[in-house]
């Protein structure tokens, strides 16, 4: 079929491609025995149950059964079809692969037209502010402005920086010849519907455009600042919140950051984007920020997934203070190894990098970060003031209450020491008083587990244990995949379908297919031209079950004989109910029928004992 990718070349892209190697950039795994476990990125989970095995190149959940080898990963992870997958990972090793020219229209995951038409959108946008800043005259005082304040053009490009018209419509005009819907698009706010008209307005205007990208590097979003003050415009302007824009979810340059968390094992999050723009200027590509908000459980998962250890790095203010108290508690909740980078004198990284360099930051602030203890010392020490008896036993309350659930001895030693000298009272004191306090814990936390739990509709439900009729069909279905000729032995010896659940049957019929065209294909290959992934977890669950090669024949007579007599049972479950209602009804003789065919079947069912 011409157009298609080749099977050399997509032999080659699997095979060049390390599944541990990609899988790393979106998941922190850690080697135990001969496998990698992580946090599933596709369901919420705080204990690894993801599994990615070296040898046989594919990836499985555990908890949620997704599951797969690198292209299908990359499909479901980044929402692409299988050409942009083998595409993006062609580009990993090298090598170009142009675009399918075929007739087929490949199928990526579930995408509305609406959410399609908002990223294109979007896109469109973002290449006409950058060009129009690069480009263009109307964009050359931007330009200049931007270049005065450190922006090379490399980091323009890097962050597809641009520029918007101080025109009403000249967005909008251009979004509409193209022939958007811009009903739509207004509700991801580019652009503004005029009161009690029909009408549209561009929303940013005359202002230098910052793209928002989501993880996979889609523009979702916007910030505009104005170039000149103006005291009836607000400085910054931002894009509300929308189907492909929701603040508590997106972590700015994640989408570029993701490598350099990987190498450096640790992730640095700024207060703002301008931050983490201003740190990449200094080198620091592992920066990351989120958009106006606090630091959201959404956020920390995502962190979670990818490294164990996050710097914070917010403004020196008091509000800057405030905020990284408040977000490294979240993440040491969440087990999450945190420090904190305190930049002096209320500045933001800008102004301390304007003021001491680029080195200074790098040296000084970054890569001499605070423990989170001892950061919450300094927080815990402002307004107090030692001489009074109430904010001296207030400080060391509220350090010996984050102590107290520290497990490390060395650790307890070196911060009571420190308490000791700034407060003037004695360790002794203080370790009797820590005693206290964990005691109270202890005590609590007894009480608690003696409660009996209540499963409530939040609590996650256990795993479903597998039916022996579903057992029988996954060792099937397995044996199919890596023997084709078992299917022409499951259609000889069973009527009708073949399975009893109607998605094997699916699968059933798209494996038939498949082997007519692909002869030589395995159950990685046939994963790949699969689009469904529900369909894609059942064919990897029969692909991992456990089979017997040397017993094929006796195991595949097996499951086929069970599936046939799970079938007659349901036969004469329904004979039975059938005979019941006739009775209701006084159709003695249609009863008396019914009945024998259930006798009948039950016969036909011992045979098959």
């Amino acid at each position: 079929m011409s157009g298609r990718i080749e099977e050399e070349v997509i032999e080659q892209v699997r095979n060049n491609n390390d599944i541990v190697d990609v899988i790393s950039e979106y998941v922190q795994l850690t080697k135990r025995g001969r496998n990698y476990f992580g946090l599933c990125p596709f369901h919420g989970e705080q204990t690894p149950s993801f599994s990615v095995t070296h040898e046989k190149q594919i990836f499985h959940c555990f908890g949620c059964g997704a599951g797969g080898n690198v292209i299908t990963f990359l499909m479901d992870i980044e929402n692409l079809s299988f050409q942009d997958a083998v595409s993006k990972l062609g580009s990993r090793i090298g090598l170009t692969i142009e675009e399918s020219s075929s007739g087929e229209t490949e199928s990526k995951a579930p995408v509305s037209k609406e959410v399609s038409l908002m990223k294109k959108a979007h896109e469109f946008a973002s290449d006409y502010f950058h060009h129009l800043l690069l480009h263009t005259e109307e964009g050359e005082n931007a330009l200049h402005y931007l270049e005065e304040r450190g922006f090379s053009k490399e980091i323009i490009e890097k962050y597809k920086i641009g520029w918007s018209l101080p025109k009403w419509d000249a967005l909008t005009t251009l979004l509409e010849r193209k022939g958007m819907d811009l009903q739509e698009i207004e509700k991801t706010g580019l652009i503004v519907r005029k009161e009690n008209e029909l009408k549209y307005f561009d929303r940013f205007r005359g202002r230098i455009m910052f793209p928002v990208f989501d993880e996979t590097g889609y523009v979702i979003a916007f910030s505009g600042r104005i170039l000149e003050k103006n005291e009836n415009e607000a400085k910054y302007l931002n894009s509300p919140e929308s189907p492909i824009f929701q603040k508590s979810h997106v972590l700015y340059n994640l989408d570029k950051a993701r490598l350099d968390i990987r190498k450096q094992r640790n992730v640095i999050v700024f207060e703002g984007f301008l931050d983490v723009i201003a740190a990449s200027k200094a080198g620091i590509g592992n920066g990351i920020a989120t958009m106006g908000t606090a630091l959201t459980s959404s956020h920390i998962t995502k962190l979670n997934r990818l490294t164990s250890h996050v710097t914070l790095c917010f403004d020196g203010d008091r509000a800057g203070m405030e905020a990284a108290k408040k977000a490294s508690t979240a993440l040491q909740a969440q087990q999450i190894q945190t420090e904190i980078a305190i930049i002096p004198d209320a500045m933001d990284p800008d102004d301390y990098i304007k003021n001491y360099g680029e080195e200074a930051f790098r040296t000084k602030i970054i890569e001499k970060p605070h423990s989170y203890l001892s950061f919450m010392m300094i927080v815990s020490k402002r307004d107090k003031n030692f001489n009074n008896e109430n904010d001296t036993l207030q400080y060391i309350q509220e350090i010996l209450e984050i102590l107290s659930d520290r497990s490390s001895s060395v650790e307890r030693d070196l911060y009571i020491r420190q308490l000791s000298q700034e407060t003037n009272v004695s360790e002794e004191a203080i370790y009797q008083h820590l005693r206290k306090i964990q005691g109270k814990k202890a005590k609590q936390s007894k009480q608690e587990s003696s409660i009996p739990l209540t499963i409530t509709p939040e609590m996650p439900k256990l795993k479903k244990a597998i039916s022996a009729d579903e057992r029988a069909e996954r060792i099937l279905l397995s044996h199919m995949l890596h023997n084709p000729s078992v299917i022409d032995v499951a259609r000889r010896n069973l009527e009708d379908q073949c399975f009893i659940r109607d998605a094997y049957e699916v699968v059933f019929v798209r494996l038939t297919g498949f082997y007519e065209e692909y002869p030589d294909g395995d159950y990685q290959r046939f994963l790949e031209v699969l689009n469904d992934a529900e369909l894609r977890k059942i064919v990897m669950a029969a692909a991992l079950s456990e089979r017997d090669p040397e017993h094929e024949t006796e195991e595949v007579m097996d499951c086929l004989r069970h599936i046939r007599k799970y079938r007659i049972e349901l036969r004469i479950t329904r004979k039975l109910h059938e005979a019941k209602e006739a009775e209701k009804m006084s159709d003695i003789s249609k009863a008396l029928e019914l009945a024998q065919e259930a006798i009948q079947l039950r016969k036909s069912l011992e045979t098959l004992e």
